[in-house]
């Protein structure tokens, strides 16, 4: 979850440092120009890779029923980042904030559901 947090967190910044290219625009002095911000989107794409060794792993341990809601927890994690974070210049108001916080209950209640399934068939 935090992988594909930073993942998203990455390439959003570096997407937004390099203009709309076209393949025959490319060249060695613009690659250069945008060095950065394209090793920023080259990790971003690692970070991504990386997450989905994890996803496999949390498949292989977890029940998908408690596994998968904790994937909507990078929601919350990115709003608050890019609010939070100067270079995003994204904007907070009360309705996104309202939209996370229920995804954040739903994770919730999703996942102490299945907590308490698991726990009553542990003990059964």
């Amino acid at each position: 979850m935090l992988l594909v947090t930073l993942a998203q967190l990455l390439m959003k910044w570096a997407i937004a440092q390099i203009p709309l290219l076209s393949f025959a625009s490319l060249t060695p002095a613009l690659l250069n120009e945008y060095e950065l911000p394209l090793l920023v989107v080259s990790g971003g794409t690692f970070g991504y890779a990386l997450s989905m060794l994890c996803w496999f792993f949390a498949l292989r341990n977890l029940s998908l029923s408690c596994a998968y809601p904790l994937l909507s927890l990078s929601y919350g994690l990115v709003y608050l980042a890019a609010v939070m974070l100067p270079w995003f210049n994204e904007s907070s108001n009360v309705l996104k904030s309202f939209g996370v916080l229920l995804i954040l209950f739903g994770v919730w209640l999703i996942s102490s559901n299945a907590i308490a399934k698991a726990s009553k068939q542990g003990k059964g």
